[in-house]
């Protein structure tokens, strides 16, 4: 008891320092995990997933994934460019990927249980040095 007394700040900074740790992972948790862009070429490459930019059509002329599908995200309920096999893996893509998170979301709900969101945004897929275009 007496160690606990004379050394309260350790104990404090110990459970602050594990909160922090735990911190992203119980974040991610709650909005659904992402992929990382390995793990997305290898949805599309083996289970014939599906890229989706929610960007809106300006930020998507001005780089995308290759291959990708652009539904901007105010338009993706209902969008006829969403594939009509909803067992199919979308990885839905955006800049930052904070809109593809909340889509990822609204897809699930719409019964695309695998719809998740690229970690990272296209940031990411760029810095993974995979390839992107531009739209003219």
């Amino acid at each position: 008891m007496n160690f606990l007394i004379e050394n309260w700040v350790l104990i404090v900074a110990a459970l602050v320092s594990g909160g922090l740790l735990l911190w992203p992972m119980l974040v991610s948790g709650a909005q659904g995990a992402g992929v990382s862009a390995a793990e997305a070429v290898q949805l599309v490459n083996r289970e014939k997933g599906v890229l989706i930019d929610v960007s809106e059509p300006e930020e998507f002329a001005k780089g995308h994934v290759v291959g990708s599908r652009n539904i901007p995200f105010g338009q993706i309920e209902g969008h006829k460019s969403l594939p009509s096999n909803k067992a199919l893996p979308l990885v839905l893509v955006c800049p930052t990927g904070a809109r593809a998170g909340r889509a990822a979301g609204m897809l699930r709900k719409l019964g695309y249980d695998r719809a998740q969101p690229l970690t990272g945004g296209l940031k990411a897929w760029r810095d993974a040095n995979l390839p992107v275009e531009k739209t003219a």
